[in-house]
């Protein structure tokens, strides 16, 4: 099954349909979606490396446009769902104390976890509720989601087809492995914050 999905994604990115798919995964996954588009980038850059710096151009600004949806999202709607729930257990000084934490790193925090492989979306929730300065927001997120991603196409680039090979050799251990750095940054999520 693996194989299939792979060889689909890889036969996805030579076709004129596969920007738009990476685009729109790129832009959903900064706010709601759970899949990374590494799983559609590192394919689609394998199946024709030339494209490997355009292929990151769009998922960084894909994914920092997300990242805009996923502010809007945590300022839009904690003040109908999280508010109430806040006042009702009393914890108004606590949030306040952790809103004031938060903007005073929040550009470290987004940069930080926007090229780690923890769930962005809680990045970009977490300042739409802090109401983190957009601006700070923005720089943060288009300098740490270009980092990851142009790094990811210039490893991909220059070291094609030996990545390659080994991805195709390896293919289950390179999903579990990934599997398990998502997990991870779930468990550093329900620890750290």
């Amino acid at each position: 099954m693996l194989r299939g999905m792979y060889d689909w994604t890889l036969r996805l990115g030579s076709t004129r349909h596969a920007v738009w798919v990476l685009a729109a995964v790129a832009f959903v996954e900064s706010s709601v979606f759970p899949i990374p588009p590494d799983i559609l980038l590192i394919p689609m850059v394998l199946a024709v490396r030339e494209r490997a710096w355009s292929l990151a151009a769009i998922c960084t600004i894909t994914s920092v446009l997300g990242g805009f949806l996923g502010y809007l999202i945590g300022a839009l709607l904690f003040d109908v769902i999280g508010q109430p729930i806040i006042d009702f257990y009393g914890l108004n000084a606590a949030f306040v104390r952790f809103t004031e934490q938060y903007n005073e790193a929040g550009a470290w925090i987004v940069a930080f976890f926007g090229v780690t492989p923890f769930p962005y979306k809680v990045i970009t929730i977490a300042s739409g509720v802090t109401h983190l300065d957009p601006v700070v927001f923005g720089l943060a997120s288009l300098g740490s989601r270009a980092l990851r991603f142009f790094l990811v196409a210039a490893l991909l680039w220059y070291f094609g087809p030996p990545i390659r090979a080994f991805i195709e050799r390896y293919l289950g251990w390179v999903v579990l492995v990934f599997c398990i750095l998502l997990i991870a940054g779930f468990v550093v999520l329900k620890l750290f914050l």
